[in-house]
């Protein structure tokens, strides 16, 4: 299970928060500095930073949704009312949204993760210079003689 998101019984953003230090070779800290510095410095660094930052939020609100969950669930009888059901939703949704920013961070770190080739060939395609127009500017060479538009009948008229 190296390669895949830490169940919750592991830190996922630490987890993450090592491989993006791995990764760039510089710890979270000095990451983020830099990529404030130098935002289009490196735009892989921008985007990972971005998300993790997410991903940190995310954590966050779970943690603070589970510990309202359980606060709630120890003033329950057997029964749980409707308010603590939507706490436990609240929980649900905080992890699902926990998991697919940590999903991004995983992506954005794998060089051959679907997509990113194509992505990586639009970049350079981005940044190499153009040897003329990308469509025809002028028009079209006519042979002499030719009609400059053919006529075209409007409907419901004959053509005489």
């Amino acid at each position: 299970m190296s390669d895949d998101i830490p169940d919750g019984s592991e830190d996922v953003v630490g987890v993450l928060t090592e491989r993006i230090e791995a990764h760039f070779g510089m710890d979270i800290a000095h990451l983020k500095a830099a990529v404030t510095a130098e935002p289009a410095a490196n735009p892989d660094a921008t985007d990972v930073v971005k998300w993790h930052g997410l991903l940190v939020e995310s954590q966050a609100a779970l943690d603070q949704a589970e510990d309202d969950l359980l606060a709630a669930l120890e003033t329950q009888p057997s029964e749980i009312d409707d308010p603590t059901m939507d706490l436990a939703h609240r929980v649900n949704a905080a992890v699902t949204a926990r998991d697919g920013r940590a999903q991004v961070v995983r992506w954005l770190l794998d060089p051959d993760a679907p997509g990113k080739k194509d992505l990586a060939a639009a970049r350079l395609a981005r940044l190499r210079p153009r040897t003329g127009p990308a469509v025809q500017t002028s028009a079209p060479h006519r042979p002499a003689g030719a009609p400059a538009s053919p006529s075209v009948p409007r409907a419901g008229r004959a053509v005489r």
